[in-house]
């Protein structure tokens, strides 16, 4: 599909559905399941040299009390539109976060990163390919970004699933995905890869993984799961992804369960379509819904929705990112998740059938989403959302749960109410040690 840049002169870009085999020329295969973002226009990179600070270490650990004190000063300091900015997690281009990119004035009116940090009031950032060169720059832009977010730390998130879903392949160890893991059978080998990847995000300043896949991928011709799943028996899948979200956590990086209600028994890619999932109640309880359950068992921080409609369990028609009787009725209600839920990209095509982009945006926040990821306009979304809450569309006690529990997340992993720095020697340390090498062969043997 294309997207053509809204500024004169430049060129429309083709987009490929994520996780596919048909990536870009040069781009690491896409998924999460999000959209590719388009090739960057030519940048002018300021220098990045990495600060030198001091070693990365694991947070202090405060009482509950003390936490929530935290969160609560951190949502009675914000104003409405610094709440609503909280909710958006954008693509951004540069390799710094005071690089100069004709990209970034052109989508959201500021010319570098930090400066669109501030003008949204950010509450996080994710990377792709285009900003990852090498372990000091990553460090650099990581510390650069929260350094841009004065008053509230970001969330910093990517994809790295492993295998064919892996944004920062480029500097990381080279980790089997999801089906070379769930061929061993064994959760313990999901839990020590999950572990490692989260080190190695954590050394270089990213504190949000958009994994494990919790799909049971039950349909041969699946064009975007696949071998990103872990297979094909429900049960199998389900001990293996709480098996990645314990080795998650204990890297104190947050894991996000991906894409639910369950993206598994698709023909259709939801970057190009809108996948139509047959099954009835009871089959979701026992083909989809397990691997979830465990996810939520073992306490993953997130869970991404699925731009899927599922008839059986919404009627309206419109995808499970937009549907309360999905979001806030099956995954809030029913299984009792009670962290952060994150839309899948919003600027794939299965969620934007229907709806503008700003409605798309406040449709998602009724339904349940606390995390908006990646909007096709994030000016439109970003006003859509403030001036629902003006209008009390979007009651401020709703604006409220979501802030507070992106909070709560950030605090749960040492980023509140200050982001620990991360350290380009520390990280030369951990990303691509010899024990990581060790464990990825070990598992591919």
């Amino acid at each position: 599909m294309l997207r053509r840049i809204g500024t004169a002169g430049l060129l429309a870009i083709a987009l490929t559905a994520c996780g596919s085999d048909g990536s870009p020329a040069g781009a690491t295969p896409t998924g999460g399941g999000k959209a590719a973002p388009p090739q960057a226009a030519t940048l002018q990179t300021a220098p990045q040299t990495a600060p030198q600070t001091a070693p990365q270490t694991a947070p202090p650990q405060s009482p509950p009390q003390a936490r929530q004190d935290a969160v609560g000063r951190a949502l009675a300091k914000m104003s409405v539109e610094e709440k609503v900015g909280q909710l958006f997690m954008p693509v951004l281009y540069g390799t710094a976060a005071d690089t100069v990119s004709g990209e970034n004035q052109a989508r959201y009116g500021a010319q570098t990163p930090a400066k669109v940090i501030a003008k949204y009031h950010l509450g996080g950032v994710i990377l792709f390919p285009q900003n990852i060169k090498g372990i000091g720059q990553v460090v650099g832009l990581t510390n650069g970004l929260q350094r841009a977010s004065k008053d509230v730390p970001l969330l910093i998130g990517t994809d790295q699933e492993n295998g064919l879903v892996a944004r920062m392949s480029a500097i990381m160890t080279d980790f089997p995905g999801a089906a070379e893991l769930g061929a061993t059978k064994d959760p313990d080998r999901a839990r020590a890869v999950a572990r490692a990847t989260g080190e190695e995000l954590r050394a270089l300043g990213v504190n949000l993984d958009f994994a494990p896949v919790a799909d049971v991928n039950v349909n041969p011709k699946n064009p975007v799961i696949g071998r990103r799943a872990y297979g094909n028996d429900p049960a199998r899948v389900a001990k293996m992804v709480a098996g990645a979200v314990k080795g998650f956590g204990e890297a104190k990086v947050a894991a996000s369960a991906k894409h639910f209600p369950g993206h598994g028994d698709t023909d259709v890619d939801s970057h190009t379509g809108l996948p139509v999932i047959k099954h009835t109640k009871a089959e979701w309880e026992k083909i989809d819904a397990p691997p979830f359950k465990a996810a939520i068992g073992a306490g993953v921080d997130a869970v991404m929705s699925a731009h899927i409609v599922f008839p059986r369990l919404d009627p309206s028609g419109d995808p499970a990112t937009l549907s309360k009787p999905i979001l806030t009725g099956l995954l809030r209600q029913k299984l009792g998740f009670k962290g952060v839920i994150s839309t899948d990209a919003l600027n794939m095509e299965g969620v934007r059938k229907k709806y503008a982009d700003g409605e798309i945006a406040v449709r998602a926040v009724l339904a349940g989403a606390d995390l908006l990821l990646m909007p096709n306009d994030l000016p439109k979304a970003y006003q859509a959302v403030v001036a629902a809450v003006r209008s009390g569309r979007i009651s401020k006690e709703r604006l409220d749960q979501s802030v507070t529990r992106l909070l709560t997340l950030k605090q749960a992993k040492g980023y509140l109410p200050e982001a620990p720095a991360a350290d380009a020697g520390r990280a030369a340390g951990v990303v691509r040690s010899a024990a990581h090498r060790k464990l990825a062969a070990q598992v591919t043997r």
